[in-house]
């Protein structure tokens, strides 16, 4: 059942609807409590545990894991169960979790096995969650509005990515490395309150009696996502550059405290200038897509903003620090477009039957390089140095846009919007 059976027709679009205003709110609070914590965990293992960058990565890396674990049998169990309480329970898991770290770090008993537990706590709530809030964001919005409305939750987690790590090195240089994380814990119980709130009412599709196997519906959704020529290689490309993504960003914390001597404030303030590339690509995304059209505009962004991620190994102390903040801005643009166009053309692609298994299988491939990436990034760091890993890490980044001219969107300005259309394209 659809949350927007009339559309209002104001200036304020998508937040003239009361559900959308408290799903978006519930997102960017939680968002900003999701960048504390990706400067907050690897600042407590580099600062309080005197961590290397194999065990930083090795963190990186359990946040991610549960994806391979448990992603596809998540995404068919999300597909039989109501979205927005298992939603609500993830939030409250992960606040849980996060609030362990001060109190133990309080009482003196914190240690490094009790940080990547906490991170493979809140990894498998993030599975959940993502899976079901990816298939949520259908219910509380018609077709219509699903362009715009990804592109303003894609804004709000960008500039949440700006403002999280800046608070996390403010907070971390004013009262300790551990404090961030109680702030963060706070997020997710004000995103559980403004879910709680949210008055979509979901419909029960499927009878009990007619639901298939797991392992069956398991089995549909890959072969749906394996033997589309459209999905396949966007996950093909979502794989190899989350893997290089998460390849230098699990090396970039020690890299600017080590080899460029920032201090933890300086680190979070980089980490969010460099991050506004997220809130420009957010905001260009859907009138970009509609005058280049939406494969067209993915690929020319991909073509013009990877490249620009070489910049980062070249930073240096002083005015060299603009080279990472430029670099990171503009392979944050396109990431950004990326992630709205991709995300709303599966959630009006794919049959709402299937709609959790199709984002769950797609996510699982995504998310599979992350731990890969992480550790090697990690262990590169180690093994050959940490301003060497970042150059092998970007180098990647910045060709991953081939994966893409490669596939049959070259030839297309639009994407299909059903699959139905896709049908008669292939026909054509």
């Amino acid at each position: 059942m659809n949350g927007t059976p009339d559309r209002p027709q104001t200036s304020w679009g998508v937040f003239a609807q009361r559900n959308f205003r408290l799903l978006w709110m519930g997102e960017t609070v939680s968002g900003l409590g999701n960048g504390i914590t990706a400067v907050g965990l690897p600042l407590i293992a580099v600062v309080v545990l005197d961590a290397n960058s194999t065990a930083v990565g090795l963190i990186a890396a359990a946040v991610w894991l549960p994806w391979l674990l448990v992603g596809l049998p998540v995404g068919a169990w999300v597909d039989r169960t109501r979205k927005r309480p298992l939603m609500i329970a993830c939030d409250l898991v992960s606040a849980a979790a996060l609030v362990s770290i001060p109190l133990a770090a309080w009482l003196d008993a914190l240690t490094f096995r009790h940080l990547v537990v906490v991170a493979l706590v809140c990894g498998t709530a993030a599975v959940c969650f993502n899976t079901a809030y990816h298939s949520y964001i259908h219910i509380v919005l018609d077709g219509r509005d699903l362009l715009e409305g990804n592109a303003k939750l894609q804004g709000s987690e960008a500039a949440t990515q700006v403002a999280g790590p800046g608070v996390a090195g403010l907070l971390a240089q004013g009262f300790g490395a551990v404090t961030a994380l109680v702030a963060d814990a706070a997020t997710f119980l004000v995103s559980a309150v403004c879910l709680k709130r949210i008055g979509v009412v979901e419909v029960d599709r499927v009878p009990d009696g007619e639901r298939a196997s797991l392992r069956r519906q398991i089995i549909e959704g890959l072969r749906f996502v394996g033997r589309d020529r459209y999905l396949r290689p966007m996950v093909t490309w979502g794989a190899v550059i989350n893997m290089a993504l998460m390849g230098y960003q699990a090396v970039q914390v020690v890299f600017l405290v080590r080899t460029v001597r920032l201090n933890p404030a300086m680190v979070g303030l980089l980490l969010a200038s460099g991050s506004t590339g997220g809130i420009v690509g957010a905001l260009v995304a859907t009138g970009f897509s509609r005058r280049f059209g939406t494969a067209r505009g993915l690929l020319l962004l991909q073509v013009a903003t990877a490249p620009f991620a070489l910049l980062l190994p070249m930073t240096t102390a002083g005015p060299g620090l603009l080279l990472f903040a430029m670099g990171a801005f503009f392979v944050g643009i396109g990431v950004s477009v990326a992630n709205v166009v991709v995300g709303s053309f599966r959630q009006t692609y794919c049959p709402p039957r299937m709609l959790g298994r199709v984002v769950a299988t797609a996510m699982v491939i995504n998310h599979s390089t992350i731990p890969v990436g992480s550790l090697l990034g990690g262990v590169l760091g180690d093994a050959v140095g940490y301003r060497p890993a970042m150059w092998l890490m970007t180098s990647v980044v910045a060709a991953c846009w081939l994966v893409l001219v490669m596939s049959p969107m070259r030839r297309e300005r639009d994407l299909p919007q059903t699959y139905e259309q896709k049908q008669v394209h292939a026909k054509d």
